[in-house]
């Protein structure tokens, strides 16, 4: 992911912050706790696609 693009990218929904998780090609929003795919290298900020993440998976 480019870091410059991950500068600029927000949570759709919260307009808050994204963390990059490499291993499982997400985007997070720690505050919403979702988890927005990156498909081929494009991400997909749709709140539809997102997955939100169990109360027992760490956001780091």
């Amino acid at each position: 992911m480019d870091t410059k693009l991950l500068e600029i990218l927000v949570c759709p929904i919260c307009k808050g912050p994204l963390s990059y998780r490499q291993a499982a090609a997400e985007l997070i929003c720690k505050a919403d706790r979702l988890a927005f795919p990156v498909k081929d290298g494009i991400p997909v900020m749709l709140e539809e696609d997102a997955r939100k993440l169990p109360a027992e998976e760490e956001v780091a």
